[in-house]
């Protein structure tokens, strides 16, 4: 796509936690972790919280491990920015140090340096905090603050669009473990302890305010988990995986917010890219070209927050006689999942994965973290929280290695896997070895739907290799026009995607000017 040229998608996890501050884990858990999975990452400390809600009897705890673990974070400072270059590898993995303002009245805030250096500011409330920021900036130190899980009631930590400013906020948490901020009605409710979405504190609420921003996924996870899958990740378009080509990215806005899947949008209004501003017009040319992580869904179009257009899969069956020949080589994706057995039990997977013929074109882990968030939840008994590994062998196999502790509920996922673009023969197998446990299944069989087993007797852990899509169910491309009298208000498009597994992916918005501006 033009509007793409010489960029590359990266991976990232700009918001996240671990024991540096309230959470789990330590942070070279945390950044082992996001090297597995993540181009990209900050792991931010929770730091103040200045209109923090007076104790009573009912809020005492609460209050005090806020207190302790604001005071940790700034006891640890020095060594947070010190292993933060330590693991900071130019062109492979950028680190980005962070921390995190929560705001009863204003919403909660993540402010991230642009390079390892600063300090935790002492403020007492977010125009101080921008006045701090205006000085740091005169000094040659830049930084963005911008608002997440933003969607719950204003006035208890949801976002203010009153008091929000495009100054240092060029982006904004669209999705995380605590939900999808979009618009009312959408994928993964609020169902925190926080509270329930409010209407008013919603991304589309903001945007009709007139706001602009751009969209990113966090996972807001806990427990030294960066990019942990399911819960939010960011996507954005950049020139390389440096600092200054991570960091334009993100002030251009050319981000997109991500469930989990690394899913690679493309969306332009007249050949420009996601995050940009456009002058008056009246024809505008949509396009997308998405290339998902599994079998897409749809694909949605929405203009000033109302749906323009829906492509399904019937736009792209291919018209082609089942009888025909199958192609020299099938391009499709190959996801290994592990888990399941009784709640609680402990179970450590040895898994070498791979194919007899053709190619791995990019391995993606699937790898996640516990699902605790509070200090005050229990968390599982281990010694470290940096338990996922995985490499490739050679050109056609890659091992991996995890643990699980089973689902702990029927709708909670707490499975790990690895998923394989791969072009390969028609009768080519796919094999592994599972704990022992040896598998060959038919590429045709795959293509067929899936196929699981276990360890042992009911109750035991499962394994399940997914269905092996075609390629025209995971890469889609499509454009059309959209008319609009120039005479009218400004119009805000932006792309919504979601895959038959339920992930999901939201593009950053393009803003055309109105005749009067």
């Amino acid at each position: 796509m033009k509007a793409y040229q010489n960029l590359k998608a990266y991976y990232g996890d700009i918001h996240n936690h671990c024991g540096i501050s309230y959470g789990h884990g330590s942070l070279e858990d945390a950044l082992n972790n996001a090297r597995e999975q993540l181009d990209f990452c900050s792991v931010t400390g929770h730091a103040l919280w200045p209109d923090m809600p007076e104790p009573d009897a009912n809020t005492q705890q609460l209050v005090d491990y806020h207190l302790e673990g604001f005071a940790r974070l700034r006891e640890v400072w020095s060594d947070v920015l010190r292993i933060n270059r330590q693991f900071n590898q130019e062109g492979e993995f950028v680190v980005f140090p962070g921390f995190e303002m929560h705001s009863s009245q204003d919403g909660d805030y993540t402010i991230i340096y642009k390079e390892i250096e600063g300090e935790i500011l002492e403020v007492n409330g977010l125009e101080e905090l921008r006045q701090r920021l205006r000085e740091l900036k005169s000094q040659g130190i830049e930084a963005i603050a911008y608002p997440h899980h933003i969607a719950y009631h204003q006035g208890h930590r949801g976002v203010n669009w009153r008091t929000f400013t495009e100054e240092f906020s060029p982006i904004v948490e669209i999705i995380s473990m605590h939900g999808c901020s979009e618009a009312d009605e959408n994928t993964r409710p609020f169902y925190h302890t926080m509270g329930a979405s409010d209407h008013e504190s919603t991304v589309q609420y903001g945007l009709e305010q007139g706001h602009f921003f751009g969209f990113v996924g966090s996972t807001d996870h806990h427990s030294a988990h960066p990019g942990s899958y399911g819960h939010g990740r960011l996507g954005l378009w950049a020139l390389a995986n440096t600092r200054q080509d991570i960091w334009n990215a993100i002030q251009a806005r050319r981000t997109y917010a991500l469930t989990g899947d690394r899913i690679a949008l493309q969306f332009s209004v007249n050949d420009q890219p996601m995050g940009s501003r456009l002058s008056v017009c009246n024809k505008r040319k949509i396009a997308f070209q998405v290339q998902g992580g599994a079998p897409i869904d749809y694909v949605d179009i929405l203009k000033n927050g109302q749906l323009l257009k829906r492509s399904s899969r019937t736009d792209f069956h291919p018209k082609y006689s089942i009888a025909e020949a199958e192609p020299n080589l099938i391009h499709t994706l190959l996801f290994l999942e592990v888990g399941w057995g009784r709640r609680n039990q402990r179970t450590d997977w040895d898994v070498s994965f791979g194919i007899s013929d053709g190619q791995i074109l990019s391995v993606e882990p699937r790898f996640r973290g516990f699902e605790t968030v509070s200090p005050l939840e229990k968390t599982h008994d281990i010694s470290s929280y940096y338990f996922s590994h995985w490499e490739m062998l050679d050109p056609k196999n890659v091992r991996f290695s995890t643990i699980t502790f089973s689902n702990p509920t029927n709708t909670t996922p707490a499975t790990q896997g690895i998923c394989l673009h791969a072009a390969l023969p028609a009768d080519a197998s796919v094999h592994a070895e599972i704990n022992g446990y040896k598998e060959e299944i038919p590429l045709a069989r795959l293509l067929e739907g899936a196929r699981s087993g276990r360890l042992g007797k009911i109750g035991s852990p499962c394994y399940r290799f997914h269905r092996a899509p075609r390629q025209w169910e995971f890469e889609w491309e499509a454009q059309f026009e959209d008319d609009e009298d120039p005479s009218s208000g400004a119009d805000i498009y932006y792309a919504r995607i979601r895959q038959m597994n339920d992930q999901w992916a939201w593009s950053s918005p393009i803003r055309i000017a109105a005749s009067s501006e």
